[in-house]
C-alpha cells in the first residue's frame, strides 16, 4: 500500500464508498478528532501501567478505529448494491458501551466519593488522561453536529460519551494508584 496517493493535493478526500468531500467537512473533522483521541490513548498506554490496563486501552483503541470507520461511511454508502454492508467489521454496539460502563464501575468502586470538581493534573499520566478526555468531548460535539446534518449510528454518540466518562474515572484511579494529589476545585469567595 503506497502512503502517498496525491489524490488529496487539492484539498479533498474520499469517504468510504468513494464520495469526495473537502478536508474540512464535518465528517472528516469528526473522525479526524477520533483519530487524535486514539493517539492520546496510545500515549496513555505507553506509560508505566499494569498489563491489564494496557490491554483495556488497546481494546479501546481498536474500538476507536471501528468508530472512525463508521463515521467515515456516509449513510447512503453503508450498504453495497449487493445488499452486503460496506464495512465488513463488527460495529460499535451496546456491548461496546457496556464494556466501558463495567470498567468505570470497577474503578469507581475503589475511589472515594467525589464531592467537588477536580482540577486536571497531579501526575503526567493523569494529565494525559484529562487531555484525552477533552479531545473525546470535542469528538463527541463534532459527531453530534454531524448527526444533525447526516444521521450517524446512535451507538457512536453513546460510546464517545461513555468513553469521556471512562477517561475521567481513569484519571482519578491513576491519581490514587500513583499516590498523586487530587486537587479539588473550590471557587474563591467573593
Amino acid at each position: 500500500m503506497k502512503i502517498y496517493t496525491k489524490t488529496g493535493d487539492k484539498g479533498t478526500t474520499s469517504l468510504f464508498g468513494g464520495t469526495r468531500v473537502p478536508k474540512y467537512h464535518l465528517r472528516i473533522e469528526s473522525y479526524g478528532t477520533v483519530d487524535e483521541l486514539n493517539s492520546y490513548i496510545g500515549l496513555i498506554r505507553d506509560q508505566n501501567l499494569d498489563s491489564s490496563l494496557k490491554k483495556i486501552l488497546t481494546k479501546i483503541q481498536s474500538d476507536l478505529f471501528t468508530l472512525g470507520a463508521m463515521l467515515a461511511t456516509p449513510p447512503e454508502k453503508e450498504v453495497l448494491k449487493s445488499g452486503k454492508e460496506r464495512l465488513n467489521i463488527p460495529k460499535i454496539n451496546n456491548s461496546s458501551i457496556q464494556f466501558l460502563e463495567d470498567e468505570i464501575d470497577l474503578m469507581n468502586n475503589s475511589l472515594p466519593q467525589m464531592t467537588h470538581f477536580v482540577l486536571p493534573g497531579g501526575h503526567q499520566t493523569v494529565s494525559f488522561c484529562h487531555i484525552a478526555r477533552c479531545v473525546c468531548r470535542r469528538a463527541e460535539r463534532l459527531s453530534v453536529a454531524l448527526n444533525e446534518e447526516e444521521p450517524i449510528h446512535n451507538t457512536v454518540l453513546m460510546y464517545l460519551n461513555r468513553l469521556s466518562d471512562y477517561l475521567f474515572v481513569l484519571a482519578r484511579k491513576l491519581t490514587q494508584d500513583l499516590q498523586a494529589e487530587e486537587i479539588k476545585w473550590i471557587p474563591e469567595k467573593l
